[in-house]
């Protein structure tokens, strides 16, 4: 197991595909004296089309190696619980991705929320300095096994087992806040606890990661989609149900017939491909899960809200569809709609939409926070209900 030769090879890729960024300089040389490794616990996770299965880093140590360095893509699970990933060590790419977006600077004061291994608060300590970086991890192991990693690294940064949804560690307020873990809502401790101009990324839902800047006052915070990246879900929201597998369009139509059934004169073949489109359909429409197939008729598509809405889109030989619709919503519709919207707004990709978070309520947008189109997404009850 050659660890020098693959940190090499990762950092050559990253290279070669312009990953490391020209603003932050900083973030290349913190990487190579901050590997990975040095914070991957001795077992991984592997998925094996079947299940996770451990790969463990003295039985098979070019294979811990393997998985650890697969690609700047490529996440390492490090945790499994009940069956599926609990915790990982981000990509190597979205990790500098996303700390980019942070614009952090030495003397920073640094909140690291859901720290897992440890790593991407150490490379923050790296820029910030030592003493700058708090870091808080739901997981008391996790937190553990955090703080003995950085520790050995010889970094000093404050580790903490805290639920960051409900509350903020001491010593704030901070300039700077990441999350690794994806939230559909911010809570607003995250907004109080940063300063005016602070600037807070975290991982948005199942979009991609956004920067918000905190504005004079710390009434509201606003800012744009950075990246596409996907990441684990908030351990304290609810657990996903049955209908949000694989077999979700089944468990939530049941055996129950259409409600409506009509033609629709449009092609779904973008619905398989257009990854801007797909984006859009998520902010205008975020409990859709959209699923796609193709057969010798065309692409079809099967959409629901994992609760009770459904719908599908059959295609025929005639280069349409027959959507069929039930559970009292008609979902697809507003598919369709928001897919209108999209091509009504010019086909903007997703660089171009963005997050506002007040006390009262978050709502996404286009183009300008205060004169683009909006899409409400949680309002007054829902944003100050923790």
């Amino acid at each position: 197991m050659d660890l020098a030769k693959r940190r090499a090879v990762m950092d050559e890729a990253m290279t070669a595909r312009g990953d490391w960024p020209e603003r932050s300089p900083w973030l290349r040389e913190a990487v190579a004296a901050l590997p990975r490794d040095e914070f991957a616990p001795d077992r991984l996770w592997r998925w094996d089309g079947h299940a996770y299965a451990a790969v463990d880093r003295h039985a098979d140590p070019d294979g811990w190696a393997a998985e650890l360095y697969a690609s700047q893509d490529a996440a390492a699970v490090t945790q499994v619980s009940g069956g599926l990933p609990s915790s990982s060590l981000s990509a190597q790419g979205v990790v500098v991705d996303m700390l980019d977006s942070l614009q952090l600077e030495s003397g920073h004061r640094v909140w690291d929320i859901g720290g897992g291994q440890g790593w991407n608060a150490a490379l923050a300590a790296w820029r910030a300095g030592p003493g700058r970086v708090v870091s808080t991890e739901i997981d008391p192991g996790l937190a553990a096994f955090a703080q003995e990693r950085l520790a050995a690294a010889g970094l000093d940064v404050e580790t903490l087992t805290a639920d960051a949804t409900t509350a903020a560690p001491g010593g704030g307020p901070f300039d700077r806040v990441i999350a690794t873990y994806a939230v559909e809502r911010v809570p607003w401790a995250w907004i109080e606890a940063t300063g005016p101009s602070g600037r807070i990324v975290y991982p948005w839902g199942r979009l991609g990661h956004v920067a918000l800047t905190v504005a004079a006052g710390g009434r509201h915070a606003s800012g744009h989609v950075q990246g596409l990246a996907q990441f684990m879900a908030d351990r304290t929201a609810p657990a996903p149900s049955a209908a949000a597998g694989p077999t979700g369009y089944r468990v939530v139509r049941g055996k129950g017939s259409a409600e409506t059934e009509r033609s629709v004169s449009r092609d779904l073949a973008p619905l398989e491909s257009d990854w801007d489109l797909r984006f859009a359909l998520r902010v205008a429409v975020p409990d859709a899960v959209v699923l796609t197939g193709r057969d010798e008729d065309g692409v079809s598509a099967w959409v629901h809200d994992g609760v009770a809405a459904w719908a599908m889109f059959s295609a025929d030989a005639a280069g349409e569809s027959v959507l069929f619709q039930g559970g009292g919503r008609r979902i697809g519709d507003e598919v369709l709609q928001a897919w209108k919207q999209w091509e009504g707004h010019g086909r903007p990709d997703p660089y171009e939409y963005g997050i506002t978070v007040t006390p009262e309520k978050q709502f996404a947008w286009l183009a300008d926070p205060d004169d683009g189109p909006r899409w409400p997404r949680h309002e007054a009850a829902a944003a100050t209900s923790h």
